[in-house]
Formats: C-alpha cells, structure tokens, sequence
C-alpha cells in the first residue's frame, strides 16, 4: 500500500496530460500495485533492431519539473550516495549488461555526483544519442521553429517547384491542404496546366545513412518525402520505406492537383526553385518543441536525422551528415557539457561511430531540468514513461509502471537507457546506464530497467 501511495502522488504530482493520458497512467500504477509489479517487457517493432513500440507520442506534460525540479536541502545526499552503491552496484555486474558498463546517476537539481561507475568513458550509445539531438536543435533554433514545405512558381506562372525544407512528418492531409491552396492560386489566375519540378537541394551529402540502403529503420534522408517515405500506413516503428521518397511525394503531389483542377503538362523531374519565385503556398511541421517529444517518445529516426540538419541550418552549416555533426557538437559545447570522447556520427544513434559518456547523458538531462534552461524542458517531457508510452509502454521492471522516465537505446550488442526518477525525498534524479558487447537485448533490457527502478523509493 505504501508503494502504491507513492505511485498515485508522483503520477499526480507530474501534472495533467491531454485525452485522459494521466488518468489512464494513475488507473495502470494502482493496476502495478495490487499485483505486485510483475516486470511487463514486451518484444515489439521498433525504431531500432528491437526496439518496443509504443502509442502515439505522450503530449507535453510541463507539470512533471514545476513538481520535481526545486532544489531540495543537500544534507540528504550523503546518505543516498551509500545507498545507491550498494544496491546499483550488484545490479549493474549482471551478466546480461555484458562486459563493457558504464553509469552515472546525479541529482538533477544540483548536479552532485551520487554513483558513477566510468562516467566518462565514451560508448555507442544507440538511441540515447537523441538526447543530445534534442538538446542541440533546442537552444539552435528556439521553440517557434516549424519546418516548411512550400511551392514556388516561374515568373509566368506555368511552372511550379514543390520544395522540400526538410519536414519527414509531412503526411497526405497536409499534403492535400497544400496541393488545394496552390491550385486556388493557380487557378485564380487562369492558369491550369503546369510543369511540376521538385527541389530536394536544402539537404547536401550522402542521402544514403551509413547502416545501408533498404533498412526499415530509415528513409532515405532527403529533404522532401510524406510520412518519412513509408510505404505501409504506420505511423511509427519499423516499415518498408521507399527508394525514392522525395520522388514519391512529387508524383502524389500531382495527383492532388489534379483533384483541384490543375494538370500537369510535365513532370515531375527534380530542380531548383526559382531564386524569386512567388510562393503559391506553404505547410508547415508541427514546433520544434514538438517534433522532440514525439522523436524521444518513439524513438524516430527520421525525425532525429531532420532536426540534426535544422541544427546545421540555424548555425549556417550545411545540411548534411558531417554539417550536422559540428554543428550538434558546437551547440553542446556551447551549453557546458562534458564532451571528451564524444562523436555525434549521426543524429538517431544508429551510427555505431556516434560516443557519448555516461556523464554526458546525465548532465544533458541536468541542463534540461535547469531553470535557467527553459527551451531545453521537452527533453524531459518527451522522454517515454516505463510501462506507458513509447518505447516504454511494454517496458516495466516491478514497481517501475508510470514512475521512470526514460531514452531506450538498441543496437545490436548494445542496451542503453537514460532519464529520470523521483527519489523518496522528492528530488528529481538523472541517470544514465550504457551496455556493450551485451550478449541479448532479451537479457540486457531487464536489466537496465532494475537498474532504473533500483532509484525509486
């Protein structure tokens, strides 16, 4: 009973969410209670090998920090410190974590130091890395950015450009949204017959990711593509992906045109845009802040590769893979962060080349929770809730359900996990726990999540 009182005022004390997302999390948690907390992982799709699936992305939940980030007296520490060693300790040499770990669990709210085990050895962190993506296009580009698709036209009005500013969760309805306004403006004109170009130049480099053509991990990562070049109806998770997805929403841009009166004589070919071309009209992504929570929630990597490359473009660097790289690398630097070792290969983690620390992850998640940080909070809101949503949702060790927040990461022979937890005094604690040469993500997620349940009271 008392654990179960502990879970209802935590999950109370986060704050409400829409659509009856914490009501459906307090009914779970007492759920978890009456049972005793069996440990709920389940094996499902995922954005990476393994990876669980999870529903659509939990909205922002602003409340959790107003709860939990004040400062609490530090005469507490001490005597979690001890504790935390004694029982992290023998939970982190479980053989299913493999020869190579590393962790880090600080208090959010001061940054102390209350385990560490390697902090700064750099490791693959799979999806964790996310963490620093999000970070990074945060401070880059402030919480109003949305990204546009747009249509431009010649001069003369008998040519249009459908133009890619980078958007992967540009979807069919917007699409038609789009195609109906540019046909109004066409047609309000006299003009109903085009020749359609479309521009994918905003993205420069390799268009291919390093893990290989053909993964249903990824699309392709272009600049134009609807519903990130997938070619099944899912929304998240694994899927075959299209070959040539910019190419794809070209030709479906045509037939949408075609449905509001307007053919075209030509096309679609790629091109550039007319440098003073009036726009016709513009869709726009949902705000950074937004596409975050939804990338760190389920673990997209089409997301993850595009808000890299917004990174790259706010900073004035090129879109692309290594334009990406300097540039998330500039914008933690610029935030303090312990970066010895670390390599941002690519912005979804898939990249075996990326590093990251365990120190990094925590003080990452330390910045987040700073007040003097506000752009950086969907760091933490996004994060999956364990038992709940995301790459999560079927993911609880006993007693955990609705109490950890946390970045998943998979790749094959690395487990990961990084977030946040409630200690028994109330403060908000950062943790970080990185696995290499694991033998099974079958062994190694378990593992992981006693780790993070192993910081609850």
């Amino acid at each position: 009973m008392i654990g179960l009182a502990f879970a209802a005022a935590a999950v109370t004390a986060a704050g409400p969410w829409d659509n009856g997302q914490r009501k459906a999390e307090r009914e779970h948690a007492a759920a978890l209670g009456r049972t005793g907390g069996a440990d709920h992982q389940v094996t499902g799709r995922g954005r990476e090998a393994a990876e669980a699936p999870g529903p659509a992305p939990a909205p922002s939940a602003p409340g959790v920090l107003a709860a939990a980030s004040a400062p609490k007296a530090p005469s507490a520490a001490p005597a979690l410190a001890p504790a935390l060693a004694d029982v992290l300790g023998p939970l982190l040499d479980d053989p299913g974590l493999g020869p190579l770990r590393t962790a880090s669990v600080v208090d959010a709210a001061t940054g102390e130091q209350l385990y560490g085990r390697a902090t700064g050895t750099p490791m693959t962190p799979a999806s964790t890395v996310k963490i620093a993506t999000a970070a990074a296009v945060l401070s880059a580009t402030g919480p109003a950015h949305r990204i546009p698709t747009g249509v431009v036209a010649t001069p003369d009005f008998r040519g249009i450009t459908l133009v890619g500013g980078g958007d992967p969760t540009l979807d069919l309805p917007r699409m038609r949204t789009l195609a109906s306004r540019t046909a109004k403006s066409l047609r309000d004109r006299g003009v109903t017959t085009v020749r359609l170009t479309y521009d994918t130049t905003l993205y420069q480099g390799p268009v291919i990711h390093p893990i290989g053509a053909g993964n249903d991990n990824i699309a392709p990562v272009t600049a134009l593509m609807v519903n990130a070049g997938r070619l099944d109806d899912s929304t998240e998770g694994t899927a075959p992906r299209s070959a040539d997805p910019a190419g794809d929403a070209a030709r479906a841009f045509v037939g949408l045109l075609s449905e509001h009166g307007v053919n075209t004589a030509a096309g679609p070919v790629p091109g550039k845009a007319p440098a003073k071309g009036p726009a016709l009209a513009t869709t726009y992504s949902a705000p950074v802040p937004a596409l975050v929570e939804r990338m760190l929630t389920s673990s997209d990597n089409d997301i993850a590769e595009a808000l890299a490359r917004q990174t790259a473009l706010a900073t004035r660097r090129p879109a692309s893979f290594a334009g990406a790289q300097a540039a998330v690398t500039d914008r933690l630097k610029r935030l303090k962060l312990p970066l010895a070792g670390a390599r941002f290969a690519d912005g979804s983690g898939l990249n075996r080349a990326d590093r990251v620390s365990a120190a990094l992850l925590t003080t990452l998640l330390v910045r987040a929770a700073d007040p003097a940080h506000p752009e950086l909070r969907p760091v933490l809101t996004g994060l999956p809730v364990a038992g709940f949503t995301g790459t999560l949702s079927g993911r609880a060790a006993a007693g955990s359900g609705g109490l950890v927040r946390a970045k998943t990461g998979t790749l094959r022979g690395v487990d990961t996990l990084a977030g946040t937890v409630l200690s028994a005094d109330g403060r908000l604690l950062a943790f970080a726990f990185l696995a290499g040469d694991t033998p099974s993500a079958s062994a190694a997620r378990p593992a992981l999540d006693r780790l993070a349940a192993a910081l609850l009271p």
